[in-house]
């Protein structure tokens, strides 16, 4: 990568997560209007799993030695699609972004040489302001692929919860209980099967994972009816910064769709949420999902709030 005189190209180090959050949060504040990241969302992306700082991620300092920006790779899995990330300061680092691109494409090509593998597919996300970003992916052989929406609705004017459908329970996740964390992630894992995008992940894997989501274990909920496990809610930790509950999935079995389960899970998760203090929910939705029931978000009062366009492109292996 050719950088103007005085620029520098460096690996990061723990000792740069104060600087890489001002980059971040510059880049949030652009695309979403308010920072999305905190200095732990920073260190838990450079010590996760699969990723090496020291050949998957980037810095680039102007001649001040401020940093103006920051590129990462992710894969929280293993397995499947590589996560590129390209944050910038939009002020002072936008020409970097295109060339930052080029570096973590090489790399997802080695990493696809590395696992024995012919190519690799790499996706990252777009926000309605990034009309440049988007350029720049097309121009590098990306393809938008579909749209996620983010839905919220206040807690302030939460009605009552109301009484679920006959036959149909909610309780909580007993998270020091090694069966009920088995019985949630096979509801999990069962649920998002006919899903496109879902990559499976064993139980042990899985497991490990958990402490990333934060440790709300009391806004996880297992759903039954008629006594026979149907559905599960996860929530994380990660909207907290702006007083909102999140639900992070929302699982139910095929049998048991379209019977009041989601909505039971989704009422027990607001009402805990606002007893907490919390002032909004909401949660992800990807409109390519066949079985996202947007409706029955609408049901229960969260509404579209902005949108994230995914793009991807397949990268050849090292070599090939």
């Amino acid at each position: 990568m050719t950088l103007p005189a005085g620029w520098t190209a460096r690996r990061p180090t723990a000792d740069d997560v104060p600087a890489i959050l001002k980059v971040v949060h510059a880049a949030d504040v652009f695309a979403v209007g308010y920072p999305d990241f905190d200095a732990e969302d920073v260190r838990d992306a450079l010590t996760a799993p699969f990723v090496d700082p020291a050949r998957d991620s980037w810095l680039v300092t102007d001649p001040d030695g401020t940093v103006t920006a920051w590129a990462i790779l992710s894969n929280p899995t293993g397995v499947g699609r590589e996560w590129v990330d390209v944050l910038v300061d939009p002020d002072r680092g936008a020409d970097l972004r295109a060339p930052l691109l080029a570096r973590l494409l090489d790399r997802v090509a080695e990493r696809a040489a590395e696992r024995g593998l012919p190519h690799l597919t790499a996706r990252t996300g777009v926000f309605a302001p990034e009309t440049r970003w988007a350029g720049e992916l097309v121009e590098a052989g990306f393809t938008r692929i579909k749209r996620y929406v983010r839905m919220t609705r206040s807690l302030a004017d939460l009605p009552v919860e109301p009484a679920s459908p006959p036959g149909v329970t909610v309780r909580p996740l007993v998270a020091d209980d090694e069966a009920d964390l088995r019985l949630f992630h096979r509801i999990f894992d069962t649920a998002f099967r006919d899903t496109p995008d879902y990559e499976p992940v064993g139980f042990a894997q899985w497991r490990e994972q958990l402490p990333s989501y934060g440790k709300v274990w009391d806004e996880w909920f297992v759903a039954e009816v008629d006594g026979v496990p149907a559905g599960a809610l996860q929530s994380s930790d990660q909207a907290l910064e702006q007083e909102m509950g999140w639900v992070r999935t929302l699982s139910v079995l095929p049998a048991y769709r379209r019977r009041g389960v989601g909505a039971a899970l989704l009422r027990r998760a607001f009402a805990v949420y606002a007893g907490k203090g919390r002032t909004a929910a909401g949660l992800g939705v990807d409109l390519a999902n066949p079985t996202t029931p947007v409706t029955l978000y609408q049901s229960v009062g969260l509404r579209e709030v902005r949108w994230t366009d995914m793009y991807e492109r397949t990268v050849a292996a090292a070599g090939v």
